[in-house]
């Protein structure tokens, strides 16, 4: 259509990949982030080709049977995930209360004795949105080793 000449070959997997091996001088794949793209040293150029989400579709008032009643709970563990990260941080017992004030997680945040006497290492669940101001704030309190991780998947 457009005077190019080109050969198109599908690939399954690792498609990134195929640049390196010279298989393919580019490449069309699916990506969400396209950070193995950039891991491979490859850069997404133009317009997206196409742009899609998954969706579940029944028919309303259909009964789930058990099978579908489990996709839908992985799916929305999947979704919840995407809203929280998991802060993890050392601090004094001593501002204990006031840290997991902040940091309550759902239900309450994880404490654990560290070796140094006085000191806990706390685990909690907070909303993504939020993190960086909580870690402002815990670092004010005396919170050392503020980690924030993702959460890939959560039954919340």
């Amino acid at each position: 259509n457009r005077g190019i000449d080109a050969t198109v070959i599908r690939l399954d997997g690792a498609v990134e990949i195929s640049i390196r091996l010279g298989v393919a001088d580019a490449i069309a794949d699916v990506v969400s982030t396209g950070r193995t793209l950039r891991t491979q040293g490859l850069e997404p150029f133009g317009e997206p080709l196409c742009v899609s989400e998954a969706v579940m579709i029944g028919r309303k008032g259909a009964e789930m049977d058990e099978a579908k009643q489990v996709l839908l709970k992985r799916m929305e563990g999947i979704l919840h995930a995407q809203n929280y990260v998991m802060l993890d941080y050392n601090v004094s017992r001593d501002v204990l209360d006031e840290v997991a004030a902040i940091t309550p997680g759902l239900s309450a945040p994880t404490v654990s004795p560290l070796a140094n006497e006085g000191w806990v290492a706390v685990r909690a669940m907070v909303p993504r949105k939020q993190a960086n101001a909580l870690m402002d704030s815990l670092s004010a309190l005396g919170a050392e080793a503020i980690l924030a991780t993702d959460i890939r998947i959560a039954r919340i």
